[in-house]
């Protein structure tokens, strides 16, 4: 099986990803559970009880605001541990995890988790090295948010979706308003963004989709940051 590497920041967002043969010994024995899309596994503020290793699916990971403001903070795929920092910590959740697709997972719970991390000490590095590269994740988010404009922010991403989501074809599945919540910007201004690229023949449109065309040109403008 082929794993994302967890060593460098150009794998963005950072998928939660630890070593196949410690993702094994994590979940060995646990019965796989099937989610249908749009299940929710937790919601935020939750009390976290629990981790889940995503088996096979797409699960997104959203921020709120008070208000009801989404924010998607990272898309997790097969193999990857959604639910870590509650599970480990035993405070409430801090986002909310949705099935985008029908999901198979396996999970423990936080009692089983410390269990097996004391009796496998090389589980604890692996989960420290987890926590090291969300925190590095996070870091980066933050400087791209302070430095980065609209354009470079979507060209990231685009960049990120087209490696996981994008089909044979090319086609990523994702609405322009989903992109927003990417990005936690308005439908408006990525739509006025998006159509300039398309004008520009570096990504094609279609309803409820996307494709890059010009992936030469979208990384450049990924480091672009004087488009505010």
């Amino acid at each position: 099986m082929a794993f994302a590497s967890a060593n460098d920041r150009n794998d963005l967002p950072r998928l939660a990803r630890i070593d196949p043969r410690q993702f094994e010994l994590l979940f060995s024995g646990c019965k796989v559970e099937r989610y249908a899309a749009g299940q929710h596994l937790f919601v935020q503020e939750d009390a976290a009880d629990r981790i889940y290793g995503v088996m096979s699916g797409t699960v997104e990971i959203s921020i709120y605001s008070p208000g009801g403001q989404k924010l998607v903070a990272n898309i997790e795929l097969s193999r990857s541990l959604v639910g870590e920092i509650g599970a480990l910590d035993g405070r409430p959740r801090t986002a909310t995890a949705i099935c985008l697709t029908a999901c198979e997972l396996v999970s423990l719970s936080r009692a089983q988790l410390f269990d097996r991390i004391e009796k496998n000490p090389p589980l604890a590095r692996a989960m420290i090295d987890l926590l090291c590269a969300r925190l590095r994740w996070v870091s980066g988010e933050l400087g791209d948010q302070a430095f980065f404009g609209i354009e470079a922010r979507l060209a990231k991403r685009l960049v990120f979706l087209g490696g996981v989501m994008a089909d044979g074809d090319g086609w990523i599945p994702i609405s322009q308003s989903e992109l927003g919540e990417f990005l936690g910007a308005t439908r408006e201004s990525v739509n006025k963004t998006l159509n300039d690229w398309r004008s520009r023949r570096i990504i094609d449109i279609k309803r409820g989709g996307l494709r890059i065309t010009d992936a030469r040109a979208l990384s450049t403008i990924a480091e672009s940051q004087d488009d505010d």
